[in-house]
């Protein structure tokens, strides 16, 4: 009995599209991936000329794909003006409030300087009568002692002049040498010596009440410096408190500057991070694109040709957030930094 062998074959042109898979498919195990362009291939130690060369025309095609690509490979939109004017004064306000407290800070020097001053004229007062009397004296005339000595002096010349009148009369009458005019002599000579006494204390009492008014004097003006200086201490002690205040303020300030440096970080880091992503999607699109084309001729031919497909590498894309999701998030933080710094409404 003859055997009969009967062989299903699909037509003509389904066994072309299976003979062009298979070809392409075997053509691309040995096809090196490349995600740059001619410009960054470089030979590595121990590379064959064929395996460089494999390289070299994988970076040509790769740059081709990438330019065939550019009306579909993501973009990632910046920021506009509005934005960025917001990103201007959220920097502008860090750090303003610096002179504020630099200005406090020279006023407490100030204040405290005059304190200082004007304590140090307090010292060196003495109490009690005794030691008043004795601060008397640094207040006495340094030319008193001339002053008495001269008067003195002056007195001694006019006693001598009108003691010799008397004796010139007494000669006239010719009693010069009498008793009686000895007697006259003598009342005169103790009433010249009682007034230079009288004068000479006169001048020490005068030089001494002198010298006790500005003793009193100095009293009264250092006991006012002491008041101003209680006063100028007072004012101390309310810019020592305003200083204590600002210092906390500083604090919380520094630390408003370093959120809001934080924020305006994480925006340009989301940014460069999106821009990134975009980057490497359009890599790894111009890189892959033959398999794909290829992952969708297989599908298409085995639709054709009834059977299955073989496994292979399946490549799913998670959608990035679209530009204007970005612009409205970045938008978002940027007006909330702006009103930290400006109460007042951003729009209306």
């Amino acid at each position: 009995m003859a055997e009969e062998t009967v062989i299903n074959r699909p037509a003509p042109f389904v066994e072309d599209i299976g003979k062009k898979l298979s070809e392409q498919a075997l053509g691309l195990q040995n096809v090196p991936v490349v995600t740059t362009g001619i410009g960054g291939i470089t030979r590595q130690a121990g590379e064959t000329d064929e395996g460089f060369q494999a390289r070299q025309n994988a970076a040509k095609a790769f740059t081709t794909r990438q330019q065939n690509l550019t009306g579909l490979a993501p973009e990632v939109a910046g920021l506009d003006p509005l934005q960025q004017q917001a990103q201007t004064l959220a920097q502008q306000g860090v750090g303003s409030f610096k002179p504020f407290l630099q200005r406090a800070e020279t006023e407490a020097q100030l204040a405290s300087g005059l304190g200082t001053m004007a304590l140090g004229q307090l010292g060196g007062i003495g109490t009690g009568a005794q030691s008043f009397q004795q601060d008397v004296q640094n207040f006495m005339s340094p030319y008193q002692s001339q002053v008495i000595d001269a008067s003195l002096a002056e007195f001694d010349r006019n006693k001598q002049m009108q003691e010799q009148q008397l004796r010139d009369q007494q000669a006239k009458l010719g009693a010069l040498g009498s008793g009686r005019a000895g007697v006259q002599l003598a009342e005169f000579g103790t009433g010249a010596a009682r007034e230079r006494a009288l004068l000479q204390a006169g001048l020490l009492q005068q030089g001494f009440q002198q010298a006790q008014g500005a003793r009193q004097q100095d009293i009264t003006n250092r006991f006012n410096l002491g008041t101003a200086a209680q006063g100028l201490g007072g004012f101390r002690s309310n810019l020592a408190q305003q200083q204590a205040q600002l210092g906390s303020a500083q604090q919380g300030l520094q630390g408003t500057d370093i959120t809001r440096l934080g924020q305006l970080g994480s925006i340009n880091q989301a940014l460069d991070q999106a821009r990134k992503d975009a980057t490497r999607e359009a890599t790894r699109m111009a890189a892959f694109q033959p398999q794909e084309e290829l992952n969708r001729f297989a599908d298409i031919t085995t639709g054709i040709m009834g059977g299955m497909r073989g496994t292979g590498t399946t490549t799913t894309n998670v959608p990035n957030p679209t530009p204007l999701q970005t612009a409205l998030g970045v938008g978002s933080t940027l007006a909330g930094i702006y009103g930290a710094f400006n109460p007042r409404p951003l729009f209306g």
